[in-house]
């Protein structure tokens, strides 16, 4: 079998939680009749006939637009395959044993493949192992693993967007100035990705930004966000800038700024959209957002563990689009594809 590694851009360096194998031949194991089943139009039911493929679409969460957007693109490709997928996972971002109940009740149905956005690097690992000593191809989308077993890796070079992030921070700081870091959550490794790209471009190329902190967590939900924003901006007067990584801490540190009245004095980056942050971006309040393709991994994820599954060439490692969007350069084509991914056609009942 032929194998690729494909990148959006022409970075070399992989992202310090990406594990990969340089080969891998996995074939599905046979499928069984379920219960419930979305297809092409997710939220329709459907029985599984007998030689069906089925393939469980596990996401992080199911609540914020980028989950939206994941399910929206494995719904297009379920249709352009002609299979059946299953949507399921946890409601908020920080339950990892309902992420890992998930892929094992999968594991047991015996689904044709998985396609899974681990909410923990580590968590994860057995429950995949499982998976895949089943003989079900497991695809990896969105955050990395600690595990060599999965088949392939979708996902932005997240360390890469981190690194667009400083570069964003250092040109409307002009160099210099005091920032803060509001980390994500523990154990998650896309946004851990971020956050290092983020520092190790301020160490490496900007000496007169100085991080004054960068140890405190958002969490899964808007409210802790909020909350962990306004004890941050409580502790630091004399701010020059914040980095978000993901879109709820953004969202609640947007709110933060507006509640105390800064958010035209301190420059806030983030990371991911939904449209109260483009609404900010729109207003000047955000002055830059760094916007993944979650369309894509959704639609690639499903379209790999296909194609593992029938033995064709299929790309272990693929790095998916990834923009820093400006109030500048917002209403460009890419900007708008990236901003505006079609849902309805897909999520429509």
């Amino acid at each position: 079998m032929k194998l690729r590694i494909t990148s959006n851009h022409n970075r070399t360096r992989t992202p310090p939680t990406v594990r990969w194998r340089s080969h891998v031949t996995l074939f599905c194991g046979l499928a069984f009749a379920a219960t419930l089943s979305y297809g092409c139009r997710p939220g329709e039911d459907s029985a599984k006939s007998g030689d069906r493929m089925q393939v469980a679409v596990i996401p992080k969460g199911t609540t914020h637009s980028f989950w939206k957007s994941i399910h929206a693109g494995a719904a297009k490709a379920a249709s352009e395959e002609d299979i059946d997928i299953i949507w399921q996972g946890p409601h908020k971002e920080d339950d990892r044993q309902v992420q890992i109940n998930v892929v094992q009740n999968f594991v047991s149905r015996g689904v044709d493949g998985i396609v899974l956005a681990p909410l923990d690097a580590r968590s994860l690992v057995r429950p995949v192992e499982a998976a895949v000593a089943r003989g079900i191809p497991v695809i990896i989308i969105d955050s990395g693993l600690e595990s060599t077993v999965h088949a392939s890796y979708i996902a932005t070079d997240n360390y890469y967007g981190g690194q667009l992030a400083t570069r964003r921070l250092a040109e409307i700081m002009e160099g210099r100035g005091r920032v803060v870091m509001l980390r994500f959550q523990e154990g998650s490794a896309s946004t851990t990705d971020r956050e290092a790209g983020f520092i190790d471009e301020i160490n490496t190329n900007y000496p007169e930004i100085e991080i004054v902190s960068d140890n405190q967590y958002a969490g899964a939900t808007l409210e802790k966000a909020l909350q962990a924003s306004q004890n941050l901006l409580n502790r630091f007067d004399a701010i020059d800038g914040i980095f978000t990584p993901n879109e709820t801490s953004t969202q609640g540190m947007l709110r933060a700024l507006q509640t105390a009245g800064r958010s035209r004095t301190v420059k806030l980056v983030g990371f991911d959209q939904n449209e109260t942050l483009v609404g900010g971006l729109r207003s000047g309040e955000i002055q830059g957002l760094v916007v993944q393709d979650p369309f894509d991994m959704g639609y690639r994820g499903v379209k790999t563990a296909v194609a593992v599954s029938k033995g064709l060439p299929f790309d272990t490692l693929f790095h998916s689009r990834v923009m820093m969007i400006t109030p500048a350069n917002m209403a460009s084509a890419e900007a708008q594809e990236l901003l505006n991914p079609d849902l309805a056609t897909w999520l429509s009942e």
